[in-house]
């Protein structure tokens, strides 16, 4: 995300959700998705079968993993990254 004088934005982790927009916030993990390398990045296939495991989660919440607090399309989306559930579910 780039700011007014162009150069870059980036969300601080220490911050609270709340103080956050919305919109800004989805299109920060939005734009971190689609920066991962190829070499590390999970397959298109595999990043959609591994949200779709975690729609489908009771642990997650609001986008995010009640396991670890990652938000997981951001989890997902690395190839080397897996579920952090005791019983992965990938």
């Amino acid at each position: 995300m780039q700011t007014e004088n162009g150069t870059e934005k980036r969300i601080c982790y220490r911050c609270l959700v709340r103080d956050f927009d919305e919109g800004a916030l989805m299109e920060s993990i939005r734009d971190y998705v689609s920066r991962i390398g190829a070499d590390v990045k999970a397959s298109d296939e595999e990043y959609e079968r591994r949200l779709k495991l975690c729609s489908e989660c009771d642990r997650l919440l609001s986008g995010t993993c009640t396991v670890c607090g990652c938000y997981v399309e951001m989890r997902a989306a690395a190839k080397n990254n897996s579920c952090p559930a005791v019983k992965p579910k990938w």
